[in-house]
């Protein structure tokens, strides 16, 4: 185990070595393009904080995007997910024991199981609210490909989403659904509270929303389905986790964060929205 000042100096090498690599870009002259394109960009790559290294990198996530029995309607989804770089930014990897909260009808759910493989289980859950709005039929014709075997049918409320055998996960994922906890007015506290029981310690709770203005708290909600960053860092924390990375692959530095990102909104700019992506431990 390295010492406190074994961790510094180690720190101090990689800040002296990324100014020297700063400072040697800027002597050279180079074209900066601007973003790419919306909502077919080119995938980014990853970046996480200093708060912790970047997962190792396995082809799991990547045969699983890549399956040849994927349907159209997934794929056509995935240029503006950056699904590879999910999976792998959440280390996500054969084996686990993982769950989503509010799988709708489970293009992310089905892409988990991919990569935990038959030694992994994924539990995926939804409330009433999203089969009484959308209905249920997608999402039983889902999991009825033999991909999905392992796939736990989960329907329980926020407050409680994880069933008594959802236990010591690796994994729980919030993809683009936290803002709505607010404005369906479930008890966050008590949902964050059972999430970090069923995680083991040194698991993950990994949130990905569409961004809120700052200073915007939850007042959007459920007007533009957006919530303001700060909001979610300061609850997830309150619940006694620890913000271990944050991932820069879903930033749209040219969204105005001031349209509704649902999607039976319809608005052409879909797909497009500036996405925080938070990678949270139980200590």
């Amino acid at each position: 185990m390295e010492t406190g000042f074994a961790r510094v100096c180690i720190i101090d090498r990689v800040r002296v070595a990324a100014a020297c690599a700063l400072f040697a870009a800027g002597l050279a002259t180079v074209a900066c393009g601007g973003a790419p394109r919306e909502p077919v960009a080119p995938a980014a790559p990853a970046t996480t904080s200093e708060l912790s290294a970047p997962a190792p990198v396995s082809s799991a996530a990547r045969d699983a995007v890549a399956a040849p029995d994927r349907s159209a309607d997934d794929k056509a989804v995935d240029p503006s997910r950056h699904p590879v770089e999910t999976l792998e930014f959440f280390g996500i990897a054969p084996g686990m024991r993982v769950a989503e909260i509010m799988a709708g009808f489970g293009y992310t759910t089905e892409l988990l199981v991919r990569t935990v493989g038959q030694s992994g289980k994924v539990y995926a859950q939804n409330s009433r609210f999203i089969f009484d709005t959308y209905g249920e039929q997608d999402w039983i014709d889902r999991l009825a490909k033999p991909v999905n075997k392992n796939v736990v049918r989960v329907d329980r409320e926020l407050e409680d989403p994880l069933p008594p055998d959802a236990k010591e996960l690796d994994v729980v994922l919030d993809v683009l659904f936290y803002h709505d906890t607010v404005w369906l007015k479930a008890d966050r506290a008590r949902m964050n509270a059972n999430i970090f029981a069923a995680l083991k310690h040194g698991g993950v709770y990994g949130i990905i929303d569409h961004s809120g203005r700052d200073g915007t708290g939850a007042t959007e909600t459920k007007s533009l389905h957006r919530i303001d960053e700060k909001v979610v860092r300061d609850e997830i924390a309150t619940a006694g986790f620890k913000l271990a990375a944050e991932g820069a692959f879903l930033r749209n530095p040219k969204d105005t964060r001031d349209w509704n990102a649902a999607p039976t909104d319809g608005d052409r700019r879909r797909g497009t929205t500036d996405r925080f992506v938070l990678k949270f431990v139980k200590p």
